[in-house]
C-alpha cells in the first residue's frame, strides 16, 4: 500500500472535495503513476476516510479522464496515447497563442517581473544541474501559468488548467524517462522577451515554435515507451 506525503484528509471542508483534491494532486504530481491500479480500500486507508468519498472522487476523476477503466473494468490512472498527446498539444497551442497575445496587451510590470524571475530561476538551476524532473515540470508549469494569469482572462486560465492537468499524465511519464523532453531555457526566454517587448507576432510565433517542438519530443518519447 502506497502512502501520501501529505497528512490525512481533515474534515474542515467537504470530505468529497478534499478527497478529490488529494487524489487529483497525487495523479498530477506523479505520486500515482500512469497505469496505477486504484483500489478503493487501499485509497481509503491511505487517506483515512471511508470508501464513499473515495468512490465519489474517482467518479469525478473519471469524468475528467484522469482515471479510466481497463479491459477488465479495473480503474487505473489514465495512460495517454500518442494520439491523446497530439490532441492535447493542438488544444494547448491554440489556447497559449491567445494567452501570449493577451499578455502582450495586458501584462503589468509586476507580471513581467514575475515571468522573468521564473525564467531566471530555471536558467540558474539548469546551469547548476540541480533540478529533478518533477521540479523541471513545476518550473515549466509556473512559466506558462504566469503568462496566462497576466492575460487577465479567467476563462482562459481555467481552460488551460484543464489541459495542464491532463498533460501532466504524459509529461510526468516522458520527463522521468528523458528530462531533455523539456526545453525551458532558451525557448522560455524568447517567449518572455517577445511579451516584454509587446510584440504580438513574435510572441505567438515563439510560443507556437516552443510547443510544436515540445509536442514532437513528447510524441517521440511516448512512441518509444509504447514499443517496450
Amino acid at each position: 500500500v502506497f502512502s501520501f506525503a501529505s497528512p490525512p484528509v481533515q474534515r474542515v471542508q467537504s470530505l468529497h472535495e478534499q478527497t478529490y483534491e488529494a487524489l487529483r494532486s497525487a495523479i498530477v504530481s506523479g505520486k500515482l503513476t500512469a497505469g496505477a491500479r486504484l483500489v478503493e480500500a487501499q485509497l481509503a486507508q491511505a487517506l483515512q476516510v471511508s470508501r464513499t468519498p473515495i468512490r465519489e472522487a474517482l467518479r469525478q476523476l473519471q469524468r475528467e479522464n484522469l482515471v479510466s477503466p481497463d479491459a477488465n473494468g479495473t480503474l487505473r490512472v489514465s495512460e495517454l496515447s500518442t494520439e491523446d498527446a497530439i490532441h492535447l498539444y493542438d488544444c494547448r497551442i491554440a489556447l497559449e497563442q491567445v494567452s501570449v497575445m493577451q499578455a502582450c496587451d495586458r501584462a503589468t510590470s509586476k507580471d513581467l517581473k514575475k515571468i522573468e524571475r521564473i525564467v531566471q530561476e530555471a536558467e540558474r538551476k539548469l546551469q547548476e544541474q540541480s533540478l529533478e524532473h518533477f521540479q523541471l515540470l513545476h518550473l515549466d508549469y509556473q512559466f506558462h501559468r504566469s503568462i496566462a494569469e497576466s492575460s487577465g482572462n479567467p476563462w482562459l486560465i481555467d481552460l488551460l488548467d484543464q489541459v495542464f492537468n491532463k498533460m501532466a499524465l504524459l509529461r510526468q511519464r516522458t520527463t522521468e524517462h528523458n528530462p531533455k523532453v523539456l526545453e525551458i531555457r532558451s525557448e522560455h526566454r524568447q517567449i518572455y522577451q517577445a511579451i516584454a517587448q509587446r510584440d504580438r507576432a513574435a510572441a505567438m510565433e515563439a510560443i507556437q515554435s516552443h510547443l510544436n517542438a515540445s509536442k514532437a519530443r513528447v510524441v517521440e518519447e511516448i512512441q518509444q515507451l509504447e514499443q517496450h
